[in-house]
C-alpha cells in the first residue's frame, strides 16, 4: 500500500513540476496535468456504539487531460486515500464494528479514465469510467463528499439540439461505489442501467427537466427500479437584488428486473425560497413514499446532500420518509474581508409517510472559506436527535483542500 502511494505521489509531483509542464522547445505539451489534495478530520458519536470514531484521512488525486485533436480528447485520473493516525473508525472493510462508520477506506485506485469525442459543439460522446451528476444529484451523482467518488463504467451521449436545451443519455454496466473495491458492496457489476435526462431553460420561468432512470442491478436486487419524473427549478426578480426561488419535482418509482418487490411509490419535492444580497432562505418539503414493506430508494444519488448530514436516511425506511426543513445561508460579498465565506444552517424534522411515526430531528451547520482560488477550508456539524427511528448521532468535520 505504502509503495503504491509513494509511486502515485511521486508521479503526480513529477507531472506537475515546471520541467515536465513544458517541452524542450518552450511550447506547451498537449496535456493538462492537475493535482488535488484533500485532508479531512471526521469525528462521530453514535449512541448505540461503545466507541466514538475519529477518522483522519488524506485524499491524493491527480491526473492528466489531453487537448482536443479532431474532436477527440482523453482523461486519466488516479486516486489514493490514506489514513493518517490511529484506525479509530469503521471504514466498512476493517471489521472495527465497535466504532461508527466513516466510509473512507484506504486505497489506491483508478478513479476516472475515458475518451471524449466532440464532432460538433452541440454533441459530446464519452466512453470509459466517468463521474455523472444530473440535476441536483437526487437520483444520480458522484458523492463527492466522500473521499472516494462514485463513478460509472459507461457509454454516454450529450446533445444540445437548440439553445437552452440539453439531452443526456448513458448506459452503465458497472458502478464503482464509495466503499472501494475491497468492500463486498464496493462494486456493482454486470448492471443494465439506462438513464435519460432532458432539460430546457424556459425564459422567465426556469429550467424544466424530464427524466427516466432504469436500474437493473443484479448485485443489489432491492435497488433495481424504474423511475420517471419531472422537475422545475427557477427564480423570479422582485426588486433590486431580491429574488423569489422555487423548485418543484414529482416522480414515480416502480420495481424492475431482479427486484423481489411489487410497488409503485411517489416522490415529491416542494422548495420555495427567497434571496437578497448574500442571504438565501428556503423552506422544503420532501416526501419519499413507503408502503410499509418498501420505501422509494435513490441508490445512485449523492445521498449525503439530502435528509441531513448525519446520514441516518441513506436508505429510505419501509414506512417512507417525510422531510420538512428550513435552510438559511449567507455568503460574504465584495468589500468584506471575509469575501467568499459561506455560512449555512439547516433544521430538519423527519416523519414516516405510511404511519404517524415521528422519526426525529436534525441540525446542520456549515462554514466554507476560500482562502485562495485553489485553497479552501471547511467546518461542518450535524446532530440527529432520534425519536422513533435510529439513535442519537453527532458528527463533526474539519477539512482543507488545495488544488494545482
Amino acid at each position: 500500500m505504502k509503495t503504491h502511494l509513494l509511486s502515485l505521489t511521486a508521479a503526480s509531483l513529477a507531472i506537475l513540476s515546471p520541467t515536465a509542464a513544458f517541452a524542450d522547445d518552450g511550447n506547451d505539451l498537449p496535456i493538462d496535468p492537475y493535482l488535488d489534495l484533500r485532508y479531512r478530520l471526521e469525528v462521530v458519536d453514535q449512541a448505540n456504539l461503545p466507541q466514538d470514531a475519529t477518522a483522519s484521512t488524506l485524499r491524493i488525486r491527480g491526473g492528466v487531460e489531453t487537448d482536443e485533436w479532431n474532436g477527440f480528447s482523453a482523461l486519466v485520473e488516479g486516486e489514493a486515500v490514506v489514513r493518517i493516525g490511529p484506525e479509530d473508525f469503521n471504514d466498512t472493510t476493517n471489521g472495527l464494528v465497535q466504532f461508527p462508520v466513516v466510509a473512507d477506506s484506504s486505497d489506491v485506485l483508478l478513479n476516472r479514465a475515458f475518451v471524449r469525442w466532440r464532432p460538433d459543439p452541440a454533441i459530446e460522446a464519452v466512453a470509459g469510467r466517468q463521474k455523472v451528476n444530473l440535476d441536483n444529484q437526487r437520483w444520480i451523482g458522484s458523492v463527492d463528499w466522500r473521499q472516494n467518488d462514485q463513478t460509472f463504467d459507461l457509454a454516454q451521449l450529450s446533445v444540445k439540439p437548440v439553445e437552452g436545451a440539453s439531452i443526456q443519455y448513458f448506459h452503465a454496466w458497472r458502478v464503482n461505489r464509495i466503499f472501494g473495491p475491497d468492500s463486498p458492496n464496493g462494486i456493482w457489476r454486470d448492471n443494465d442501467i439506462h438513464a435519460l435526462n432532458a432539460s430546457y431553460a424556459i425564459p422567465s420561468v426556469g429550467t424544466v427537466s424530464a427524466y427516466g432512470y432504469f436500474l437493473d442491478i443484479p448485485d443489489a436486487p432491492a435497488a433495481s427500479s424504474q423511475t420517471l419524473g419531472l422537475r422545475l427549478a427557477g427564480s423570479q426578480p422582485v426588486s433590486g437584488s431580491t429574488k423569489l426561488l422555487y423548485t418543484a419535482e414529482y416522480a414515480n418509482q416502480r420495481d424492475l428486473g431482479p427486484n423481489p418487490g411489487n410497488f409503485s411509490l411517489d416522490y415529491l419535492l416542494l422548495e420555495p425560497g427567497v434571496s437578497t444580497g448574500g442571504f438565501t432562505a428556503k423552506v422544503g418539503f420532501e416526501r419519499l413514499e413507503g408502503n410499509g414493506s418498501t420505501g422509494l430508494q435513490t441508490p445512485l444519488a449523492t445521498l449525503h446532500a439530502f435528509n441531513g448530514w448525519a446520514d441516518k436516511f441513506l436508505a429510505t425506511p419501509p414506512d417512507g420518509l417525510r422531510d420538512f426543513y428550513g435552510d438559511v445561508s449567507y455568503r460574504f460579498g465584495d468589500g468584506s474581508p471575509l469575501k467568499g465565506l459561506l455560512l449555512r444552517g439547516i433544521v430538519h424534522d423527519f416523519d414516516a409517510t405510511e404511519t404517524d411515526l415521528a422519526y426525529g430531528r436534525e441540525v446542520n451547520l456549515l462554514a466554507v472559506f476560500p482562502i485562495r482560488k485553489n485553497l479552501t477550508v471547511l467546518a461542518k456539524f450535524a446532530h440527529y436527535e432520534a425519536e422513533g427511528f435510529s439513535v442519537d448521532t453527532t458528527k463533526g468535520w474539519l477539512q482543507v483542500q488545495v488544488s494545482f
